[in-house]
């Protein structure tokens, strides 16, 4: 008989049915995956060899455990994913407000239940996806709403006085039993309802209003902490931290490739963008570089950190401006451009945190600076190193770019009007940089190859080579005196 069809405590005793204890169920379900070399934490890249083992750890240490890391570092969802290693389904005693084992029942309405029915107790089968609850850490969170507090609307109907223990209403913890329970940003928990945790990781009993319940919940307990909350706002309290069996630390990703993983499988890419938007894999390098230029600026507050959801609302922007740019033109067709860049300016000021220095400078300037800064850095992965200071006289592999804008006879202008077949002939006019481009970029695609060559003039400017120019239209590049003699 399946598991699911038994309805009654007798059904189930017949079947063999043995309970275990929530932890017991984590523990024995990472085993079983890790012997089948099955992934256990899926979507979640770049804590393969940091994280993820020390989480994996703490499962088979039957631990409650505590996530530390700045935003965005995936904390909560490998909470999430820890519902994958619970049995399927669970016997559940039919009307129990925290989820009775009908094999092991430990409230009073269960066990007077099984005294009244016996083995016609109903139970049903509760999923494993049932079995996760969370709370968001704030000030305004009471005792009375995640231990309990006594019911006088309760007491009124049933006409119990409030010396019955039936006149208790369960908070979310209890009625979480044996389920994985979640608080998120644990330091913003007021110190006096963290205390109010101390009895119930450790020995299992509550007190309600008086009321010593000895109630030994089946629970796996995983909080979440923001190392910043611990000066500013609050802190977790050391006899808590003492209860709490393991302490890991999570991290951003380490290197652009992993960032970018993240961020192709996060974005909310719409199919239609899909559909006709290329974005040549510079782009989404340079898009990351730019996360990581602003976790290392000194405008920006490390301590807040700069969540991964900066890169993921980035990439959805910027193919967003190419979409409307496309729309606009009439392309049915269309590719990044570097100058699509600016409409990520948004989702980077709305992301970061600026010290003192930063307001001063403002987001816009700071955000525009990051990007300089990502293309600057970039530049040399993939075209000769321009160094600082070179000889007078002193011929370069760029010399032939920079000579042409001399002598144009007219402005280098890139328009954000124009059509997709406009911008690939404003930019094959500049015949020395398509020439360039094939010699230290031999296999690069069509789509790659446009973008490769408006990066090459953005780093350019920022090497001291050109000069640059954005106006309302668009974005005009000189040679490097152009700026200063349109000046005089």
């Amino acid at each position: 008989m399946r598991l699911e069809n038994i309805k009654t405590l007798g059904e189930l005793k017949k079947s063999g049915y043995k309970s275990k204890s929530i932890k017991d169920e984590l523990r024995e379900n990472l085993i079983s995956k890790m012997m089948s070399k099955e992934t256990v934490f899926k979507g979640v890249h770049g804590y393969e060899n940091t994280v993820i083992p020390e989480l994996e750890r703490a499962i088979l240490s039957k631990h409650n455990i505590n996530l530390l890391g700045l935003r965005g570092q995936a904390k909560t969802r490998l909470a999430r994913l820890m519902v994958n290693l619970l049995d399927e389904y669970i016997p559940v005693i039919v009307g129990s407000e925290i989820n009775d084992d009908p094999l092991n029942p430990i409230s009073r309405f269960a066990i007077e239940t099984i005294k009244e029915k016996g083995d016609e107790t109903p139970i049903f089968w509760m999923h494993r996806n049932e079995r996760f609850a969370e709370k968001l850490a704030t000030p305004d969170v009471t005792v009375a709403d995640i231990i309990g507090d006594v019911d006088p609307i309760k007491a009124a109907n049933l006409k119990l006085s409030y010396a019955d223990d039936r006149v208790i209403h369960y908070g979310m913890i209890p009625r979480a039993n044996r389920c994985i329970f979640v608080i998120n940003e644990l330091p913003d928990l007021q110190a006096r309802i963290q205390v109010a945790l101390f009895n119930i990781l450790q020995e299992g009993d509550i007190q309600i209003r008086g009321f010593k319940l000895r109630l030994p919940l089946d629970m796996q307990f995983v909080f979440t902490a923001n190392p910043e909350d611990y000066t500013n706002r609050g802190s977790i309290v050391t006899p808590l931290k003492d209860r709490i069996g393991s302490q890991i630390l999570t991290h951003y990703p380490e290197d652009i490739e992993t960032a970018k993983t993240i961020t192709q499988q996060e974005a909310n890419k719409a199919n239609a963008q899909k559909d006709f938007i290329e974005v040549p894999e510079l782009a989404k390098d340079l898009l990351e570089q730019i996360v990581f230029e602003a976790r290392e600026s000194e405008y920006i507050d490390a301590k807040s950190g700069v969540s991964a959801r900066l890169s993921i609302s980035a990439f959805e922007n910027l193919l967003s401006t190419a979409e409307r740019r496309a729309l606009i033109s009439g392309d049915e067709q269309t590719m990044i451009r570097l100058s699509d860049f600016d409409g990520i300016i948004p989702a980077i000021t709305g992301k970061v945190e600026l010290v003192y220095e930063g307001e001063q400078e403002g987001a816009h300037i700071v955000a525009e600076n990051l990007i300089k800064k990502a293309i600057k850095t970039l530049f040399p992965d993939y075209f000769p190193e321009i160094k600082k200071l070179e000889k007078q006289g002193e011929e370069t592999v760029y010399d032939g770019i920079v000579s042409w804008f001399f002598n144009a006879e007219e402005d280098f202008e890139l328009l954000e009007e124009y059509t997709e077949q406009q911008y690939k002939d404003t930019l094959n006019k500049i015949k020395p940089l398509d020439d360039f481009i094939k010699e230290h970029q031999p296999n690069m695609n069509d789509a790659d190859t446009y973008f490769m060559k408006e990066f090459v003039l953005w780093a350019l400017v920022e090497f001291n080579k050109l000069s640059k120019q954005r106006f309302t239209e668009g974005t005009q590049f000189k040679d490097p005196y152009g700026s200063f003699i349109s000046g005089l």
